[in-house]
């Protein structure tokens, strides 16, 4: 019986994935360098896109966003109260957009998607830029309660607060680039001429609403880094309350620990969320330094800047460590749970001097 003729092209088709044809002609090797460079390049982004912003210094921030370099007084005298804060926030966002990799929380592809310390990173500071923009949206901007919001931060405060994972229609990006924008617009009214266009109020309640979320924000930070070797806790809820109820009854004692595979999604977290609200403590310490001087207070706000300066510190190890107690290998969530308790408690004593009259 005699053999059917393919067709040329089917035969080529055939020929081509036929092994035997594969190692004629030498394709499994350029298959293989193929596939070795990619997973080399891949892993060098990786490691390269892992790493954590370095901080940026506020004051030449400010200074760029009015025109100029930071470099003489004239630029400096063009800065009014509030622009620092809102250099501050401009910078976060556009930290987070604009770092080696991007905004990597809601990538779909190599590496990226593969990637959590930075998207947890990315998603403490988020958690701080939210907080801040809704305190210059509700506190900050406006003179009193009855006090109409301003219209940009109307803007900027919920696209900032827009889903932080969303790929497309409309992608994370592209709804915190107009957060950035309706900021920047923000910054030149508070600098224009127009004396009821674009308000800043320095306040001592202004400042202690925001330290007030601030405080919880840590307090919850340094109990989950705690967890991360386990703890036996009483029930708080109602201490100090005899009146005092909650919707359901719980128990007297609770064991928490966090998983081991989210020890590192924690401490990234809480890194990321420090390193935001380093720059934003920063701003605040040159905004409110007339009201911070007569508290009395400036020396204590600076003394919570280094403690969160503590908290940005290189990490060595090439994983995050969870010894336990005192044993040989160290524990870095318990470190870093050190340096912001001590910040908050510092926090909790400025917002004691500023209640002071």
């Amino acid at each position: 019986m005699e053999k059917p003729i393919l067709p040329k092209t089917v035969t080529q088709v055939v020929k081509l994935y036929d092994p035997r044809t594969w190692r004629e002609k030498g394709l499994w090797w350029t298959a293989g360098l193929f596939v070795v460079t990619y997973l080399l390049v891949i892993t060098i982004l990786a490691i390269f896109w892992s790493r954590s912003p370095e901080t940026f210094d506020v004051r030449e921030k400010a200074a760029t966003l009015a025109g100029g370099d930071g470099g003489d007084g004239s630029d400096a005298a063009r800065l009014v109260t509030g622009t620092y804060t809102t250099a501050a926030a401009i910078g976060i966002a556009e930290t987070l957009l604009n770092k080696p990799g991007g905004y990597l929380s809601n990538d779909m592809t190599p590496p990226g998607v593969f990637l959590d310390n930075i998207p947890n990173w990315e998603f403490g500071a988020l958690t701080e830029l939210r907080d801040l923009s809704r305190a210059m949206r509700n506190e900050f901007s406006r003179s009193q309660t009855q006090s109409i919001e301003d219209k940009d931060l109307q803007v900027a405060e919920p696209q900032f607060s827009y889903d932080s994972e969303s790929w497309i229609l409309p992608s994370t990006e592209s709804e915190y680039r107009t957060g950035v924008r309706a900021m920047d617009r923000y910054f030149a009214r508070l600098r224009d001429d127009k004396t009821s266009d674009g308000q800043f109020f320095a306040r001592s309640d202004n400042l202690r609403s925001y330290l007030a979320v601030v405080e919880k924000r840590l307090g919850s930070l340094a109990q989950r880094l705690s967890y991360a070797v386990g703890q036996a806790q009483l029930d708080l809820a109602l201490a100090g309350d005899p009146s005092a109820r909650q919707a359901r009854p719980s128990g007297g004692e609770t064991e928490n620990k966090t998983p081991w595979l989210e020890i590192d999604d924690v401490f990234f977290e809480a890194r990321g969320y420090t390193w935001a609200l380093l720059h934003t403590l920063q701003a605040l310490s040159i905004d409110f330094e007339p009201v911070l001087t007569g508290k009395n207070a400036l020396v204590s706000l600076k003394q919570i800047i280094r403690e969160l300066e503590n908290t940005q510190n290189p990490v060595w190890s090439p994983m995050i460590l969870n010894g336990t107690g005192f044993g040989p290998i160290g524990n870095h969530s318990l470190v870093m749970a050190s340096y912001i308790s001590r910040a908050n408690a510092a926090i909790i004593d400025l917002r004691s001097l500023l209640e002071k009259g």
